[in-house]
């Protein structure tokens, strides 16, 4: 299993993943800002990088082998997550966020979430079901593998999956906005015992919901999820 604490590791082709096929095999589509967003992310997260330090552009690019302009756009990134604080002539700053702001974030991202799933049951095509269940199956690999880097990654085009299933681009770009500065909190989640055949079980429930166009229970099944991934985090930072 790859080591949770390295996002970069576990790269497809590597020993111990799963080979994915067809539309389970997509990987989100990152530009390198965002995989820096990613990383510092995790580091804050997990308290590599505490509250109160700076975050020098130069030192950041040097370290990643980069140019200044994707970091600058990184922290900017995580000024929006709350992560980062961004001080006019003075640099960016790693912050704390509130637990108040973190859970009016994972309410909204709830709602947001249970409105696409609802959505999608009435409103996917045969082929976008076909989709969904594919990278649903393939989930189950990588519970079966205990595989969290690439579960992480697919759990991304499943959500998205739903998004764009549900065949409203202004709420899908509201939701994939959401999600983008929850991103670091919900991957942090998986690094929790047991974690991974939970979430699979949960999508589940969504997923069999969907299939069956039962609009309301595809709501309240995701409406529950995101609550869960709320209190895995939760578990995950008090064991921090």
């Amino acid at each position: 299993m790859p080591s949770s604490d390295s996002p970069e590791s576990g790269s497809s082709g590597e020993a111990g993943t799963v080979p994915l096929r067809g539309a389970a095999s997509v990987k989100p589509r990152r530009t390198r800002a965002e995989d820096l967003r990613l990383q510092l992310a995790d580091e804050i997260v997990r308290g590599v990088l505490s509250p109160g330090t700076a975050l020098d552009e130069i030192g950041i690019a040097t370290r990643f082998g980069v140019s200044r302009t994707p970091v600058r756009e990184a922290l900017r990134q995580l000024s929006s997550s709350g992560l980062v604080e961004l001080r006019p002539h003075r640099g960016a700053v790693v912050t704390r966020l509130s637990e108040e702001r973190l859970m009016e974030m994972f309410v909204a991202m709830a709602e947001l979430e249970a409105v696409c799933a609802g959505l999608a049951a009435q409103n996917m095509t045969a082929a976008e079901r076909r989709e969904l269940e594919s990278v649903h199956r393939a989930l189950c690999d990588l519970v079966a593998a205990g595989d969290q880097l690439r579960y992480a990654e697919l759990n991304e085009v499943f959500h998205g999956t739903l998004y764009r299933g549900a065949h409203n681009d202004y709420l899908a770009e509201l939701t994939f906005a959401t999600r983008s500065r929850l991103t670091p909190f919900r991957r942090a989640q998986f690094r929790t015992i047991g974690r991974l055949g939970e979430s699979y079980e949960e999508h589940d429930r969504v997923v069999q919901a969907i299939l069956r166009g039962d609009r309301l229970t595809a709501q309240q099944e995701m409406r529950a999820h995101i609550g869960i991934v709320k209190n895995s985090f939760d578990r995950y930072a008090e064991a921090l």
